[in-house]
């Protein structure tokens, strides 16, 4: 089963970083926010992939890592 949804250390280890790193980044602005469901904070797979693919991407901006 596709996962929907994932906490931020899985979401980090998508992106192959740190848990800090992630949250600095949500934080920045340069990942999107989390979702809340039932109280949880969870991230969106398909927004993640979104960034990644370049169809979020946001041209003029730039994000130190």
């Amino acid at each position: 089963m596709q996962r929907l949804a994932v906490r931020d250390i899985t979401a980090a280890q998508m992106l192959d970083m740190p848990p800090t790193q992630f949250r600095r980044l949500v934080a920045d602005g340069a990942l999107p926010p989390p979702t809340r469901i039932a109280g949880l904070e969870r991230w969106r797979v398909d927004q993640l992939q979104a960034i990644l693919s370049g169809e979020a991407a946001k041209p003029n901006e730039d994000f130190e890592l």
